[in-house]
């Protein structure tokens, strides 16, 4: 059978508003994976592999990211990077094919939320691993280690919060939440939410900023001769996911989610 083009395929996998989605499309997607994606599709969209398969694909990429950052040196971050950006490439793809097959799934939607809540505390884990130097041949400090699990604690419980606004909805017999809910009541915290949309920092517990900051840091720690760069990052990271962990949960409760 004929492999569709990426022209043909366009249309249907990349239905107008996809890439807009505010809370549903990664940066990277929308920048470059997309397209990449796309590339892959016309080599699956006639073959047995289902959107589920690949969604459990996705999910095992992504949790290799964390023994893959146990390698030490740039190695190891290099080789986190490409474990994420194969998660992503996957995580485009399988709802992709999904939309091409005509098979859509609560199954599907639930793996791949899972899969994201892997991914993320894998790369964190995988940090403070990383930070607390087990190859290095001295003394392991375990305190890195706990701050990386602390970091994507954080990061798993931000987006529990996130989803749980849909359960206690469901439970109380209400629709899902619209967008306009999502804002805050209170004038003050709209505008620290505002301020925290812009600088961008809580994005960095998520896996695929996460991943890059930490090759950032290997570099860093390259040149200096020591993991110095990476168990500040560790610590920051453990320090935004405990602020961020907060925050939004008092977003949430201050505007009208719940109601």
């Amino acid at each position: 059978m004929q492999k569709p083009s990426v022209a043909e395929l366009r249309p249907v996998v990349h239905p107008l508003g996809v890439k807009d989605r505010r809370s549903g499309e990664h940066w990277a997607g929308r920048l470059y994976m997309r397209e990449i994606s796309l590339r892959v599709d016309r080599h699956l969209v006639n073959t047995r592999v289902t959107p589920n398969q690949l969604t459990y694909l996705m999910t095992v990429a992504g949790v290799l990211a964390a023994p893959a950052l146990l390698v030490p040196g740039i190695p190891g971050a290099v080789l986190g990077v490409v474990m994420v950006q194969l998660y992503l490439l996957l995580d485009c793809v399988d709802g992709e094919i999904a939309r091409w097959k005509k098979q859509y799934s609560m199954s599907g939607v639930y793996l791949d939320r899972v899969g994201a809540y892997l991914c993320d505390a894998a790369v964190l884990v995988g940090l403070g691993l990383r930070a607390a130097d087990l190859w290095g041949g001295g003394r392991i400090n375990w305190l890195w280690a706990f701050l990386g699990t602390l970091a994507a604690l954080g990061a798993v419980l931000i987006k529990a919060e996130t989803d749980l606004v849909g359960v206690a909805r469901h439970q109380q017999g209400l629709p899902p939440v619209k967008e306009a809910a999502s804002e805050p009541r209170s004038s003050g915290m709209a505008l620290a939410r505002k301020a925290a949309a812009a600088l961008k920092f809580h994005r960095l517990i998520l896996g695929i900023e996460a991943s890059l900051l930490i090759l950032l840091l290997a570099v860093l720690d390259a040149a200096r001769g020591d993991l110095f760069f990476t168990r500040l990052g560790t610590a920051v990271l453990a320090g935004i996911a405990l602020l961020q962990t907060l925050l939004h949960l008092v977003s949430i409760l201050v505007s009208s989610r719940l109601r």
